[in-house]
């Protein structure tokens, strides 16, 4: 064994939302492992030098391409003294950080861990959008809607959620939507989708569960998906957001 590996998280997309801790690894590290959703931002704070290696998940390749991360770990590991895992958002929050710290740990590496700033709920909270709020939700539930079917039998677990944050949910929106309407919630209940949050290209899309059931919303990914009456907040909150921002 030679190397020390880090499970790192690289926050939702800006540069100045990553912790003192990660930007420190980053700039010591020898070799640098990262998602695909990491952004270009991100990156750029790596030390000059440093191996970039993609280990972005393809559809349909997903563990194929993960038995090869876990390769890759080990041989950088044997040829730097640091390595840095970098993951987007937060490597514990559908990251499959876990299960990597675990296959590490199994192999006797020594493994650090540097929690990021979870997308699912910055990016949100940035457009004016809590996931908690007096009056609106006093509950959510952060969920992937990367499932093979978005069964309505699924949903129905969260018809009583007040706010649900859908990561990876894009692709099967639709679906995802007439599902959750069939479980229960409202077809008239608010949406928000922001596209890569926090970085120059953010965008965000305001409707509701029925066009969103109808196939009438264009986003596209990565986008953080969420359902709820907060999303009325930001009515409340963004002219006070930019009253501070001015």
């Amino acid at each position: 064994m030679n190397g020390r590996i880090c499970l790192v998280g690289a926050g939702p997309g800006d540069p100045e939302l990553l912790t003192v801790r990660a930007a420190r690894l980053l700039a010591q590290a020898g070799a640098v492992l990262y998602d695909r959703l990491v952004s270009p931002e991100i990156l750029a704070l790596a030390r000059p030098g440093a191996e970039l290696i993609d280990a972005g998940k393809e559809e349909g390749r997903q563990e194929l391409i993960q038995h090869w991360i876990y390769d890759q770990l080990e041989e950088c590991a044997r040829r730097h003294a640091l390595v840095v895992r970098l993951k987007a958002g937060d490597p514990f929050v559908f990251g499959r950080g876990a299960e990597e710290w675990a296959w590490l740990a199994a192999r006797g590496w020594n493994v650090e861990v540097v929690p990021g700033v979870s997308s699912s709920l910055a990016l949100p909270a940035l457009q004016g959008i809590p996931p908690t709020c007096r009056g609106f939700a006093s509950g959510f539930a952060v969920v992937t809607g990367h499932q093979a079917e978005p069964e309505p039998a699924y949903w129905a677990r969260y018809a009583a959620v007040e706010t649900l944050i859908i990561l990876m949910g894009v692709r099967r929106r639709a679906p995802i939507a007439r599902a959750l309407i069939d479980s229960g919630r409202r077809a008239e209940e608010p949406v928000a989708f922001i596209e890569n949050g926090s970085t120059p290209r953010e965008r965000l899309v305001l409707t509701d569960l029925a066009a969103v059931a109808r196939a009438q919303v264009e986003v596209r990914a990565p986008a953080v998906f969420v359902v709820g009456e907060v999303v009325r907040c930001r009515e409340l909150l963004m002219p006070a957001i930019a009253q501070l921002v001015a």
